[in-house]
């Protein structure tokens, strides 16, 4: 196979770990536009542009200038922006989708549209909101708890639950501070679970389960984050989703792709679906249009296919099930945090990594100066333990974020086997 020229835009842990999926492969050259240098993902690119991921005015020239043949867009920020349009006019392929086709995530609104009018199983009964005034009507008459959705991009953290984050008139202020532009769905009980696929425009190929934890603190308390760290496990699936909840899910997935391909917007690229399994099976809580972080460096840390061969295929449209195989391996993801994260994280601090044993180890948003690592504002670096079954994979886990000295912090309970029984104790239960 001649040598491909990929572009990877993005510089958090999602980017290292698309960046060290494709560098396995020694047929590539690797070239990286991030906001602000990621140590791991300088280390294995030819060059990098360090540029905010929205310049398309000058991330554009770079991918010329290096002759890239394709690019990989992590961030969802430059997907609104229109970044694959953009190059695709300059001849340049990219796994990620047009501005129309990213609206899946970037508008809530055109996302439970969507379902409603190609009627895709698991939407969750919602109103569309553009008037403070009209959705505090809605929620002082509906029956029950509503998730409060703003329409636009959050970075995972502005949606608020009813019930768990405010009562009614908690409720009413947070939609009139949001101005009014809201998705009120009803709150959905059960468990959280994300599929990931690769999709090439028609062809939808699955990824393994996984399960993140938004929540802060052990036990699921504490403010949303980006998400603390996930797991899947070595069947790929989850115990607390059947089999026939699997192939529902998918099936949405697949209806969804149908439905973009009909309305004149082929998706290709990373479809993530983020469902609940409720007593009446999977319903979608959203999707998003790239892959999840940390979910990404759980399935791409046991993908054993040739990543530059599966970005070749999705952007000819000629993906298939056999250009996809992933290890039967359990995974752990543990994101290290700074103190303080996610309200106020301490930045600036230093922080030294220890002995991590035989975890990978994926930098995110943290700052290399001589050869000493500090931490940003945001999640610093996340280490993902694999083994044959969870139990091995969350101790090395475990081991590697508890070797980093510093301001930090991490989730021990991610990944064991108690979480995982309450789990699947709740499921039962709702069921």
């Amino acid at each position: 196979m001649m040598d491909m020229k990929l572009l990877v835009v993005g510089g958090g842990g999602r980017e290292h770990a698309i960046t060290r999926a494709l560098s396995c492969n020694s047929d590539v050259s690797i070239f990286s536009v991030m906001a602000h240098s990621n140590p791991g993902i300088a280390r294995l690119a030819e060059r990098v542009l360090l540029e905010k991921e929205t310049n398309i005015q000058k991330i554009l020239p770079f991918a010329t200038r290096c002759g890239v043949d394709a690019a990989i867009i992590g961030p969802e920020a430059p997907l609104e922006a229109g970044i694959v349009d953009h190059f695709e006019s300059a001849g340049i392929p990219c796994v990620g989708p047009t501005r129309a086709a990213a609206r899946i995530e970037t508008d809530k609104a055109f996302c439970r549209r969507l379902m409603e009018r190609h009627g895709i199983e698991g939407c969750p009964d919602y109103r569309v909101c553009n008037d403070p005034e009209e959705a505090r009507r809605f929620i002082e008459s509906y029956d029950g708890d509503l998730a409060i959705k703003p329409i636009g991009l959050t970075g995972g953290k502005g949606v608020r639950i009813m019930g768990e984050h405010l009562d009614v008139q908690g409720a009413i202020d947070y939609v009139r501070h949001l101005g009014g532009n809201v998705v009120l769905e009803e709150r959905l009980i059960g468990e959280e679970f994300t599929l990931q696929a690769f999709v090439d425009g028609e062809h939808l190929v699955p990824m393994p389960l996984v399960q993140d934890h938004k929540r802060a603190y052990e036990g699921d308390v504490g403010p949303n984050t980006g998400g603390m760290g996930s797991y899947s496990l070595q069947d790929h699936m989850l115990p607390f989703v059947s089999w026939s909840d699997y192939e529902r899910a998918l099936g949405i997935m697949q209806d969804t792709v149908a439905a973009m391909r009909a309305e004149g917007t082929p998706y290709r690229g990373i479809l993530y679906g983020q469902f609940m399994n409720t007593r009446d099976g999977p319903k979608v809580i959203e999707f998003n249009a790239r892959f999840g972080d940390p979910e990404a460096m759980n399935v791409l840390s046991i993908l054993e296919s040739d990543f530059t061969e599966i970005v070749r295929r999705i952007t000819e449209g000629s993906l298939s099930p056999s250009d996809v195989r992933f290890a039967k391996k359990a995974t752990v993801c543990k994101y290290v945090v700074p103190e303080g994260y996610p309200e106020a994280p301490r930045t600036g601090e230093p922080i030294v990594v220890g002995d991590y044993g035989d975890a990978l180890l994926y930098y995110a948003n943290v700052e290399e100066r001589e050869g000493r690592l500090y931490t940003r504002t945001s999640r610093t670096l996340a280490f993902v333990g694999l083994g044959e079954c969870l139990e091995k994979a969350e101790a090395i886990a475990e081991r590697a974020a508890s070797s980093v000295s510093g301001r930090v912090f991490h989730r021990r309970d991610i990944g064991t086997g108690e979480s995982l029984e309450k789990r699947c104790r709740h499921m039962r239960e709702i069921a």
